[in-house]
């Protein structure tokens, strides 16, 4: 069988246009070949950058330079970006076999991993996910969120748990230097927060965030950091961990100046950080959160840790979990409900049986589970490219591979999509949205608002098309 671009390019399509999605597209355009390659980059959303936009604090401070790279990959030309295109939906498996020889899923995880306690249900008891979907101007998620509590839990130990926990702690007047919604900026300056509590079952040397997002919550302004002496405890494994590694040293270091230094300025807000609880349940009355129970941990000497059997309660009136994201299962392609993930070796999707499908590809989070930074889906993305281009000459050729095809069935469906020159127009707009605010007073001095998002779909949509 003569392979799909003996005479013409190879035809790719890559559902998601976030950073793994983006990565693997740049990386098949570079691969070193002796045949062309069309790809088209396609996204649920009318805006590009996936987990950028709308999965990172509006605050982080890396954002700005990892949009700037997904940038110049997009700007070039050579990649065409198709928005506001949901798969399963706008756009099935069977359409995107007949226009294109391969395609990846690129999908991410957007859901919250599950807290399996009793009270998860009440009122009050709120994913992490969500609430970073409202901060970051989701345009499919709820303009209001309830910010009624002074008391505040964050369950979890990783970045997304200090973006969180930063956020809500936060004066919403120092956020409006960053790309804050106006309906967010109102939100967070009504919250009467007085203290936010962030809980990890293991010990200072066994956190899952980084040195920087550590450092992050020293910068917030009215806002004392909080740490337990009977929280920090190393043992045998700690003690190898801090010593061989760089990152955990840093941290455990940061951590331990920290509460030598017992930062209590007398400011307004507090952030506690505490170590070695295992949550339990979370108390309710009349329906809504009001407590959260731990059982203390202690260190087992490998790092792990084992309960005491000692319970200790805080009274909260909101409980956020932030113990991981989780993949969604997507139409006509398999799925492992216990990981989260589409099935595959390598990147190759696998059926029910285990073997190959050919012409299914994943990468990022869906192929290997919410783990590791940003940075690491480009490895991933190199694998999964690697291995389709190894697998070329066995691609299921397209019946319709022309380029036009997927617009003209679009435009039939009557699907608004978006491309990169509307999200130019959008970028534009948002920006101008920014320059119209004028200046923030900061304790720097006065600072220009770079943009001000977007959120409404529609809205979206209409100054992508029209400017």
């Amino acid at each position: 069988m003569s392979h799909p671009a003996a005479d013409r390019p190879l035809r790719v399509a890559i559902i998601g246009a976030g950073p793994a999605g983006v990565y693997a597209a740049d990386i098949l355009t570079k691969a070193e070949r002796e045949f062309e390659v069309s790809i088209d980059l396609f996204d649920a959303y009318p805006a590009p950058y996936g987990l950028i936009r709308y999965g990172v604090a509006p605050d982080h401070p890396r954002i700005k330079g990892i949009v700037n790279a997904l940038h110049k990959v997009l700007d070039r030309g050579d990649i065409r970006f198709l928005g506001n295109v949901t798969y399963g939906r706008d756009l099935l498996l069977s359409d995107i076999r007949s226009m294109y020889d391969a395609v990846i899923f690129a999908t991410g995880a957007i859901k919250d991993a599950p807290l399996s306690v009793p009270g998860v249900e009440l009122e009050g008891s709120f994913g992490a996910a969500d609430f970073v979907s409202w901060y970051d101007g989701h345009p499919d998620v709820p303009r209001d969120w309830p910010l009624d509590a002074t008391e505040i839990a964050v369950i979890g130990n990783g970045n997304v748990a200090l973006d969180v926990a930063r956020v809500l702690s936060k004066h919403a007047e120092d956020l409006l230097v960053t790309e804050i919604p106006d309906n967010v900026y109102r939100g967070l300056a009504q919250s009467p927060v007085t203290d936010v509590h962030v809980f990890g079952r293991r010990g200072p040397a066994q956190v899952k965030f980084t040195p920087l997002e550590l450092r992050e919550l020293s910068h917030s302004r009215d806002v004392d950091i909080v740490l337990y002496p009977e929280d920090f405890e190393f043992d045998e494994a700690s003690d190898a961990a801090i010593k061989t590694n760089n990152q955990v040293k840093t941290m455990v270091n940061t951590l331990t100046n920290w509460l030598v230094e017992e930062q209590d300025t007398g400011a307004s807000r507090r952030l506690h950080l505490h170590f070695l609880h295992n949550p339990v349940e979370i108390m309710g009355r009349d329906g809504k959160v009001a407590g959260m129970r731990f059982e203390r941990q202690e260190l087992d000497g490998t790092g792990n840790v084992r309960g005491t059997g000692e319970m200790v309660d805080y009274p909260v009136q909101a409980v956020y979990r932030a113990i991981g994201y989780f993949g969604s299962e997507l139409e006509e392609v398999g799925f492992d409900a216990g990981r989260g993930v589409i099935p595959n070796d390598g990147g190759r999707v696998l059926d029910e049986s285990g073997r190959r499908v050919p012409g299914i590809y994943a990468t990022g989070w869906i192929k290997r589970g919410p783990v590791g930074l940003i940075g690491h889906t480009k490895g991933d993305a190199l694998e999964t490219i690697g291995n389709l281009l190894e697998d070329r000459l066995d691609l299921p050729a397209a019946e319709r591979p022309e380029a036009g095809a997927v617009v003209e069935l679009l435009e039939s469906r009557g699907v608004p999509y978006t491309t990169w020159e509307g999200w130019l127009r959008l970028d534009a707009h948002e920006r101008a949205l920014g320059a119209a605010a004028g200046t923030v007073e900061t304790a720097k001095g006065p600072v220009a608002r770079e943009r001000v998002k977007v959120v409404p779909r529609e809205d979206m949509v209409r100054i992508s098309q029209d400017g």
